[in-house]
């Protein structure tokens, strides 16, 4: 009989337990709540001008390497279009494009004012005809 009683507040100690520390678990963000960090990313696309050379298209590249280079961005990664399935959605007009992240918004529109980044464009811009940027926040 006494082996009853004692698996039995066992078993009652344990459920006590397994549900207190569930219980606390579930209360715990409300004590420290973990913030989830927000990023900014910057896409920009490219349509080069129809006349370049090659090797000026080439030379286009060194655009994105001086600007992985500069302060503020992160994984600063280029390409050219994909060749996707065609679809009704898809643009694949573009010569290049380019992203990067940023950890605040700060930090972006700082990057866009650099003296150095400003010198980048102004080299490249005679390579492009036209250019989208599109800046994103992600939580």
């Amino acid at each position: 009989m006494e082996r009853r009683k004692f698996l039995f507040r066992s078993v009652q100690a344990s459920a006590l337990l397994l549900i207190s520390g569930n219980m606390f678990a579930s209360a715990l963000p409300m004590f420290n709540p973990i913030k989830k960090k927000k990023m900014y990313f910057h896409y920009l696309l490219f349509w080069l001008r129809k006349d370049l050379s090659e090797s000026e298209v080439k030379e286009f590249e060194n655009f994105f390497e001086g600007l992985k280079k500069l302060p503020y961005q992160k994984n600063l990664r280029y390409g050219k279009p994909a060749a996707s399935s065609p679809r009704n959605v898809l643009d694949s007009t573009f010569t290049y494009n380019a992203s990067m992240e940023f950890d605040s918004l700060e930090e972006l529109e700082a990057y866009g004012k650099l003296p150095e980044h400003l010198a980048l464009v102004q080299k490249y811009k005679p390579f492009f005809e036209r250019m989208l940027v599109y800046d994103t926040v992600y939580n």
